[in-house]
């Protein structure tokens, strides 16, 4: 019985070696080094409730437009919730999705289609950043003299027509 253990632990000591063995020296690289940080955009005074109301009324003229039912979300620089609307007739799902957008887009200060690019092209560890992130588009930060002042997110239609609803109502943000 003895000697069952002592080939059992010496079979595990050439196993762990061999493994060792192989592990490369350094761990692989994550991608290309910016020489800046990506989506560098420093955090302004958050808009108002009149602000993004006007942004809301923008939004749903543009889904009226196409006759397009949409939830529209508007949060502050945070990500936290200032204002929102959900169309007659405009899916459930949509309530959350669209406040998701918004907060993701306040949050990582970049358009949500950027999270969709990258997780479409195999980056898969986009999914394990944050809880709450969506990975679609439709979800714009307002960008006001250079700075993030909140962001706007839609959902109710597809990601192309959710994303031209709330590209109609950002870029009136200057």
């Amino acid at each position: 019985m003895q000697n069952l253990v002592q080939m059992a632990c010496a079979a595990c000591l050439v196993v762990a070696t061999a493994a060792t063995a192989q592990t490369p020296a350094s761990q692989p690289s994550a991608g290309r080094t910016h020489d800046k940080v990506p989506y560098d955009i420093p955090y302004g005074t958050a808009i108002g409730l009149d602000t993004a109301k006007r942004l809301l009324a923008i939004a749903e003229a543009e889904a009226k437009k196409h006759d397009w039912k949409m939830t529209i979300a508007v949060v502050d620089t945070h990500g936290e919730l200032i204002a929102f609307e959900r169309m007659d007739d405009s899916q459930y799902a949509s309530i959350a999705i669209s406040q998701n957008k918004a907060r993701t887009s306040a949050r990582f200060r970049r358009e949500t289609r950027v999270f969709y690019n990258q997780f479409e092209s195999g980056h898969t560890a986009v999914s394990t950043l944050d809880e709450g992130l969506v990975a679609a588009p439709g979800g714009f930060p307002l960008v006001e003299g250079g700075k993030v002042v909140g962001a706007i997110g839609c959902s109710g239609g597809s990601g192309e027509q959710d994303a031209s609803v709330c590209k109609a109502a950002a870029d009136t943000i200057k």
